[in-house]
């Protein structure tokens, strides 16, 4: 079962703050992807997928 990228973001113990800083985005960018007004391309999924200890099919990057 997927679970949303902001769920993920939490479970994983993250803030958006953190999590963007460590993956190189600003904050408002990672804001945007969790709202879904934006989606990240293949590269940036995989490694959002990795920080939080998950896989990138596990993960909803997009609504449709």
């Amino acid at each position: 079962m997927a679970i949303t990228l902001k769920a993920a973001r939490v479970n994983a113990g993250m803030s958006q703050t953190e999590a963007a800083k460590q993956l190189g985005i600003s904050k408002n960018t990672l804001l945007n992807y969790e709202k879904y007004k934006t989606k990240p391309n293949i590269e940036l999924s995989t490694r959002i997928a990795v920080l939080y200890g998950l896989t990138v099919d596990s993960i909803i990057f997009f609504k449709n």
